[in-house]
């Protein structure tokens, strides 16, 4: 069982990607990913990892099997991980937490960026087909009609703290650095 499972959220472009890569990076922890899931799912019926193909997929699978399936398939992934630091990317809605919630090493961490920001950083670094040809208007109707984005105020609202991403790497790296020493402090108390 890992000794921290820090769970992120944050809207889209806000860096919880960035967050995970130093954590991993720093202390060696493992990176579990909703998409994750749902990309192997895509790459395996050969579909291509859009935006859009990756909210069917995930709709699709929530009407079938329940909103939380997600949930459980991560949840028994990192129980049974030794590692002593587990990164959950990518929580969305309040049923991805419903089976992690419960776990006391679970935290819930909000990355957060103003959007204008945010819509700037997913232009540059267009991880999903769409975003280097995305509009602002594009950007604020995916944010305001999404099924995977209009839950996310719900879930930032459930998070224990707040990191503010809109400074640079340095100033994110330090605020990770606090975050980990804060976690461990409370874990040996």
């Amino acid at each position: 069982m890992p000794k921290l499972i820090i769970g992120l959220v944050g809207r889209q472009g806000s860096g919880k990607g960035t967050v995970a890569k130093i954590l991993q990076e720093t202390y060696s922890a493992t990176l579990y990913r909703f998409s994750g899931i749902l990309g192997d799912i895509l790459d395996r019926i050969s579909i291509p990892k859009s935006r859009d193909n990756f909210v069917k997929i995930s709709e699709a699978l929530r009407h079938a099997f329940g909103e939380d399936v997600l949930a459980y398939a991560v949840e028994k992934e990192i129980t049974s991980s030794d590692a002593e630091i587990i990164v959950v990317d990518g929580i969305r809605r309040p049923e991805d937490i419903v089976a992690l919630e419960p776990l006391p090493q679970f935290t819930l961490v909000n990355v957060s960026v103003p959007p204008k920001t945010r819509f700037e950083r997913m232009k540059g670094r267009g991880e999903k087909a769409g975003e280097t040809t995305m509009t602002w208007e594009d950007f604020l109707r995916v944010e305001n009609t999404a099924p995977t984005e209009i839950t996310i105020p719900l879930v930032e609202a459930r998070a224990q703290t707040t990191i503010d991403n809109s400074g640079t790497e340095d100033d994110l790296r330090k605020k990770i650095e606090e975050l980990v020493t804060a976690l461990r402090e409370k874990k040996h108390a």
